[in-house]
């Protein structure tokens, strides 16, 4: 079979948007796919000369994303891979991620970054795994919120989100660098809408002190991104555990930095903890060496929140 692998055009969209819906139960796909204005050359598709349609997709994200310092460095992130059923096996993702590994080094990428439940694909093309860790347990008792007042989020506390966000990520490992765009699409595809999130407010001022981002995923409640002071934990802990249970889940996994803010707050979400390691991020130099990738990668407190999904 001839094959062609190309960079995609406007052409494509609708052929795209139907391989996204063909792979995927997410609808937000082709939402995130817009939000690069120069998607299209970031976007590398295989096309037989026989069929119809698109065989398979790989896309180039450009994100700045801090390195072990703090820094933030352009890095390319990889997602939205597909490949229709009828395509696999004929090793059409690595011949488009070696297209978008040239594409992502001409365009001054540090280095290159995904998330994935199958590494065999990547592994051969030069992309590793790294482990990161998340703390699971039996959700505990009620309990009380402590002296911040607890409510979910309105989209009238973005600027006070936003700012919370980047004063708590400044010079943490593995975060993403929010523009307002993201803020406006990316996040709320992931997390959904703003009051799904809760916020935790200062006694004396009124101001934001905390924001929370737990979400029910099959039988868990996720703890899935914080920012803020460590002191509001315990109140949104509590809030997020009420949530929790009246929705008749009984554990819990926190995906937040382990910490001694962290370790305070636990007992007043969890009941019981423990420690769970899995290896579902890999990443691959370019401009940048290995041991400096590694470094941010396994930094302490290092995170890549999943709002900054690809």
């Amino acid at each position: 079979m001839t094959v062609t692998i190309r960079t995609a055009t406007p052409a494509d969209d609708p052929a795209l948007a139907a391989l996204w819906r063909r792979c995927f139960d997410a609808p937000q796909i082709a939402d995130l796919h817009a939000l690069d204005p120069d998607r299209h050359r970031h976007t590398f598709v295989a096309q037989s000369a026989e069929g119809e349609g698109i065989d398979a997709v790989v896309v180039y994200v450009p994100r700045l994303i801090r390195d072990a310092d703090g820094t933030p460095q352009r890095v390319g992130g990889i997602g939205s891979v597909a490949t229709r059923p009828e395509a696999r096996g004929q090793g059409l993702v690595r011949r488009l991620l070696e297209a978008a590994e040239r594409t992502m080094t001409a365009e001054g990428c540090a280095w290159s970054l995904l998330f994935t439940g199958t590494p065999g694909v990547y592994r051969g093309s030069g992309w590793q795994e790294f482990g990161s860790t998340y703390t699971e347990g039996t959700l505990a008792p009620s309990q009380a919120a402590g002296e911040f007042r607890i409510r979910p989020a309105t989209v009238r506390d973005a600027a006070e989100v936003a700012a919370l966000h980047q004063a708590h990520n400044a010079d943490r490992p593995l975060s993403s660098v929010r523009a307002a765009e993201d803020w406006a699409v990316r996040v709320p595809a992931w997390y959904g809408p703003a009051e799904r999130s809760l916020v935790a407010e200062d006694p004396a001022s009124g101001a934001l002190a905390g924001w929370l981002v737990a979400q029910h995923q099959g039988e868990y409640l996720e703890v899935r991104e914080f920012a803020g002071a460590p002191e509001s934990l315990g109140g949104l802990f509590a809030a997020a555990g009420e949530r929790g249970r009246a929705a008749g889940l009984i554990r819990a996994r926190v995906r937040l930095p382990d910490g001694p803010g962290v370790r305070a707050a636990l007992p007043v979400l969890l009941a019981d903890t423990w420690r769970v390691t899995e290896r579902v991020g890999m990443a691959r130099p370019l401009h940048a060496t290995e041991e400096s990738v590694r470094a941010t990668v396994t930094a302490p407190g290092a995170v890549h929140w999943y709002g900054d999904c690809f």
